[in-house]
């Protein structure tokens, strides 16, 4: 009893070294625990977003009868049936497109026929009607969509008219460059000179803008309205 209250002191010191380096070597292994599991642990990443792709794929169409160079074109399919015809070197002065969906998107291996005016007069009246083999053709769809559209409308005149003809005075630059002699620059010069003195009154009234004379009148005033 004596030998141990002489060396209570020591003893305390004992203890208390044998419990401080249990407290380290636990300490030690709950750490090296963790980063084990953070080492093994996959990493999780974000998924990126992809940007939507666009949809412009490529489209073969054939251009038929009254364009100025026939043939098949390569577009796209956020082009249209007037866009098709433009590429085919725009109508012919004795062309009718009463019956041709101008608007229409196209589809790879589409047929595109532009007639010419005396076809159409032998076509079914007073419905005008052209062979299936035709896909640019007016269906019936087309023609309750243009009526749905048109009650929506108030005061504003068709570009294109029932006859096929071009409306001069709100045609647009693509529109404009169907006409025959008709191209980019004249094109731009009609749109400026109706801008600056406003619409044409008569058809007659074209030869007034720069560029435009008595020749490309006579191509394309069977072709053009106001």
């Amino acid at each position: 009893m004596k030998l141990l209250k002489k060396h209570k002191g020591k003893i305390f010191i004992i203890i208390f070294a044998i419990f401080t380096v249990f407290t380290i070597y636990d300490t030690y292994s709950m750490e090296k625990d963790t980063e084990s599991e953070v080492e093994t642990k996959p990493e999780i990443t974000e998924k990126e977003e992809q940007p939507p792709k666009e949809t412009n794929n490529k489209v073969i169409v054939d251009v038929k009868g009254e364009v100025n160079t026939p043939g098949v074109y390569e577009l796209t399919e956020q082009n249209t049936v007037l866009d098709a015809i433009n590429k085919a070197g725009g109508l012919t002065k004795t062309s009718d497109t009463s019956n041709i969906n101008l608007s229409k998107k196209l589809e790879d291996e589409m047929v595109i026929i532009v007639y010419s005016k005396t076809e159409i007069e032998k076509m079914n009246e007073p419905k005008i009607e052209c062979p299936p083999c035709n896909d640019a053709c007016i269906q019936e769809e087309d023609e309750k969509a243009k009526l749905d559209n048109n009650k929506n409308k108030k005061d504003t005149n068709e570009t294109i008219t029932p006859s096929g003809k071009i409306n001069i005075n709100e045609a647009t630059s693509a529109e404009l460059q169907t006409l025959d002699g008709i191209g980019e620059a004249k094109a731009k010069a009609i749109i400026d000179y109706r801008e600056k003195n406003g619409n044409f009154k008569q058809i007659e009234d074209i030869k007034n803008v720069s560029g435009i004379g008595d020749s490309i009148y006579e191509k394309i005033k069977n072709n053009i309205t106001t």
